[in-house]
């Protein structure tokens, strides 16, 4: 099956980009980043910026742009039965080069997961200009880590924010 990215959502005054592999079956289903309900991402956000949860995806997206947060994938395009990453072919990343030349006050690139840092790595070379930190996986495939010690991990965007 053939899978495409979604548009970043993004404001120009971004700090943070984070950055997944590529929208899994149920995001793609409902044309929402991180749309499967077993997916921890907006749930991490929600308790990072102490707001309470919502599942409005509009309010979703309000929350990282207010708090100077651009999400995008690494991959354009690829090829893709189901939602694994380990399943990933043919894969095409996006244009990184133009994003952040848009981005400017962009500091630091966080990973949803060792395959989207690896992706990434794989395909673009910037210089030492950003920190690049690799998170524990939001997905629900991801069980070797319990919801709090990822969600400790995932504190660091807290941090990067007061420091930016």
């Amino acid at each position: 099956m053939k899978s495409f990215s979604f548009s970043p959502i993004s404001n120009n005054d971004a700090t943070i980009l984070i950055l997944g592999t590529m929208p899994g079956t149920k995001s793609l289903e409902l044309n929402q980043y991180y749309g499967h309900n077993q997916n921890n991402f907006w749930k991490f956000m929600f308790a990072i910026f102490k707001e309470d949860f919502s599942n409005d995806y509009e309010t979703k997206k309000a929350l990282l742009q207010k708090n100077k947060i651009a999400l995008w994938d690494v991959l354009q395009f690829c090829d893709r039965v189901g939602s694994l990453d380990s399943a990933i072919k043919n894969e095409i990343a996006n244009d990184f080069e133009t994003f952040l030349k848009q981005h400017p006050n962009i500091k630091a690139i966080l990973f949803n997961g060792q395959k989207a840092a690896a992706f990434f790595r794989k395909y673009v070379h910037l210089n030492n200009a950003y920190q690049l930190i690799t998170l524990p996986s939001t997905s629900p495939a991801n069980a070797s880590k319990t919801y709090q010690s990822k969600l400790e991990e995932w504190q660091i965007v807290a941090s990067l924010l007061k420091n930016n």
